[in-house]
């Protein structure tokens, strides 16, 4: 009985270290990540699936930008409008 439960506790403590070692290569990886010359061979000794998957952030980090700089522009636009049409109607 002592040695099922000795042999228990072994197995569920190697299974323990392995998941937390496997959760601490994941996590290294969910920083943002933004590829360039300089760090191109880092790049390319990610997986196939993380590079995927920090591309895909990049994509939509860059997508956001690009939406809040024409939210930025047309909201100088309409400003600029307002101003020229209130000296034209003096």
């Amino acid at each position: 009985m002592k040695s099922l439960i000795l042999c228990f506790s072994i197995i569920a403590f190697a299974a323990l270290v392995i998941s937390n070692k496997n959760f601490k290569n994941s996590r290294k990886t969910n920083k943002f990540f933004k590829l360039n010359k300089k760090n191109f061979y880092k790049w390319m000794n990610f997986s196939k699936k993380e590079r995927y998957e920090l591309s895909k952030k990049e994509s939509a980090l860059y997508l956001n930008q690009r939406k809040n700089l024409l939210k930025q522009i047309r909201d100088e636009y309409k400003n600029v409008s307002r101003s020229e049409n209130t000296l034209d109607n003096s």
